[in-house]
């Protein structure tokens, strides 16, 4: 007899409808389902202001960390679209994509003289970058900002470095 394994959670994709996702990341964490909508700050200027406002890196879109099996449970919250396919097959963001994302967005660290090493299509050890033990493709590097790629699902993030 077979033995059929354990089904392990994965960090899935969802679609959001349009200016959703932190709402929705939200919603999903008060439901006991684990959701990370990755944001950055932005300076916005009205014509008698500015603010700093925190903007979705991947618009209309928030990680969620389940179990295939209760993807159903995320859809009783109407801000949820569809979840995203890759090659017939739901789209799996993996743990080290998600550890390297929230560091690369959370990190103050500038990039050091030996950057300039780097090349495009190359695969480097992001320590290099000062994000301790995570490993990444780099798409393109130009000043302080660096393009960290999602291989899994297929996206590029391009994230500005402060000093």
């Amino acid at each position: 007899m077979k033995k059929i394994p354990k089904e392990e959670r994965k960090w899935y994709v969802l679609y959001s409808r349009p200016n959703a996702e932190k709402k929705l990341a939200e919603r999903l964490s008060e439901q006991g389902i684990e959701a990370y909508c990755p944001t950055r700050t932005e300076v916005r200027k009205w014509s008698d202001r500015k603010k700093k406002v925190q903007v979705p890196v991947l618009p209309s879109m928030v990680l969620v960390n389940i179990k295939f099996s209760q993807k159903n449970h995320v859809f009783d919250n109407p801000s949820a679209v569809r979840f995203l396919y890759w090659s017939k097959e739901p789209a799996v963001v993996t743990e080290e994509e998600v550890q390297a994302l929230k560091e690369s967005l959370s990190s103050s660290k500038t990039l050091k003289a030996e950057t300039e090493k780097i090349i495009p299509g190359q695969k480097i050890d992001l320590s290099e970058l000062g994000f301790e033990g995570q490993k990444g493709k780099v798409k393109y590097i130009s000043g302080n900002q660096c393009w960290v790629i999602l291989e899994s699902i297929g996206y590029v993030v391009k994230v500005t470095l402060g000093d």
